[in-house]
């Protein structure tokens, strides 16, 4: 394969700092030449690991080093690679980078050994993103999913989908231009089913991506409640160390509290909110407003009720806030501070569970873990980004804007919307080429015999 950059890149590929192992990466035509002339060496064979001094432009020992070689076009870029594992610590590879920067590399740029693989065809940009996903996936089953796709997944349902589109395509096409060759009676039938089955499919992927965004992202959990029913309690047992302020007087936590813990195998972030009630001040309203905001962006929400003091205004607020705005987010009711006498009796909900906040909090640990848990169906095809998601909702609409035009036998509109189709579920991997529906066309059906 023909290299498609004319020039050499070099970048840590491990993080700065102290270690016992630290990676420079090599990639382009030079990356050879730069290896033989930091070490003095004649030749490297690929793919083995060389144990070998790596010297400076003065000759000047740097380290010892393991040096590796990936012969084009078996490496992550498909161009020359080179990998110097040396020993860890800024100065060491700070050095090494040095020597290979005045020998003719320059630095990459971030994501740009991933960018040579995708447009030398190593791969796809589906793969690129779960690449990128994995090295910050919060969670064990998130991790799988991303390695998953990194070994093409996604990239195979993609192409099955757009396969089938560039198949109805050429359908129309077909119809279009060669209308007096012998085509089935039911065509329109045919393709409006084809259609409405992907349409399910996609309908499908995207349900299921959406309903589990906080695997892939990181879930989010917000604690709400009124002024002073134990939610910074609540958050410093989660954490097990005391992040948040507790005290007695109202109005204490007077802005949103951000901190992250591990529950299971899930990486989230907790949120304690400042209590939500008619604010005294300026400051304490912006604090309720970006309560409210955190409560939105949510992915679970544990609503706090202080068991030792009766239901009023203030808890009917919350009750009302979370019917109107997060009636589709998985909400965990509590009832706090049982180790007081009960005056929180029947406020029109049923109490997941009750505890004192101050002591063990394990019980909501076990309902956060199981409610993440049943999001962690790594078997299933999962849109991974946002970018990812837009493309699947618009090849739906132009699929669905396609099933008028064919009834009315107005193929040209129908075609122009599959055409946009499958532009924009190809985005997810690879752009979409005319050329390939033009072999569809041509291979399917016996034209100008």
């Amino acid at each position: 394969m023909e290299n498609l950059f004319d020039d050499t890149i070099v970048a840590h590929a491990t993080s700065n700092g102290i270690g016992s192992i630290a990676i420079i990466r090599i990639s382009g035509d030079k990356a050879l030449f730069i290896a033989k002339k930091l070490t003095n060496r004649d030749n490297f064979t690929p793919r083995y690991a060389t144990l070998t001094n790596i010297y400076n432009d003065k000759n000047e020992l740097i380290d010892e080093s393991i040096v590796i070689y990936f012969k084009a076009p078996y490496s992550f870029t498909a161009e020359d690679v080179i990998e110097i594992q040396c020993h860890g610590g800024y100065i060491v590879a700070q050095s090494i980078l040095k020597a290979v920067l005045q020998n003719g590399a320059r630095l990459a740029n971030a994501g740009e050994f991933s960018k040579r693989a995708f447009f030398n065809g190593r791969i796809d940009l589906s793969e690129a993103e779960a690449i990128a996903g994995l090295i910050e996936a919060k969670s064990e089953d998130a991790a799988k999913i991303l390695a998953r796709q990194m070994k093409g997944s996604l990239k195979n349902y993609i192409e099955n989908v757009r396969d089938e589109i560039i198949h109805i395509l050429a359908y129309s096409e077909v119809t279009i231009d060669y209308a007096e060759e012998d085509l089935p009676e039911d065509l329109v039938n045919q393709i409006s089913s084809k259609l409405q089955e992907l349409k399910t499919n996609l309908d499908n992927t995207l349900k299921a991506s959406k309903s589990r965004e906080g695997l892939m992202q990181g879930f989010r959990v917000a604690i709400v409640g009124k002024p002073n029913v134990g939610k910074s309690s609540l958050l410093n047992s989660l954490l097990n160390y005391n992040r948040a302020i507790v005290s007695d007087i109202a109005g204490t936590t007077r802005d949103t509290i951000e901190e992250q813990v591990k529950i299971g195998s899930h990486l989230i972030r907790i949120v304690d909110t400042a209590g939500i009630r008619d604010a005294n001040d300026e400051i304490e309203r912006i604090g309720v407003e970006r309560s409210l905001e955190a409560i939105k962006d949510s992915d679970i929400v544990i609503a706090v009720f202080d068991g030792s003091r009766v239901f009023d205004d203030e808890d009917k607020q919350i009750l009302e806030l979370i019917k109107l705005h997060i009636s589709d987010k998985n909400v965990i009711f509590v009832k706090n501070k049982i180790d007081l006498e009960d005056k929180l009796k029947d406020i029109g909900v049923e109490f997941d569970l009750e505890l004192n906040s101050k002591e063990n909090v394990n019980s909501l640990i076990d309902i956060l873990k199981n409610i993440m848990d049943t999001t962690n169906s790594t078997d299933e095809i999962m849109l991974i980004s946002q970018r990812q998601i837009n493309a699947v909702e618009n090849t739906i609409t132009n699929i669905e804007e396609a099933f008028e035009p064919l009834q009315d036998q107005e193929l040209e509109i129908f075609s122009f919307h599959l055409n946009e189709a499958v532009k924009e579920i190809s985005s997810i991997t690879r752009p979409f080429e005319n050329d390939e529906m033009l072999d569809k066309m041509f291979g399917s059906f016996c034209l100008g015999k």
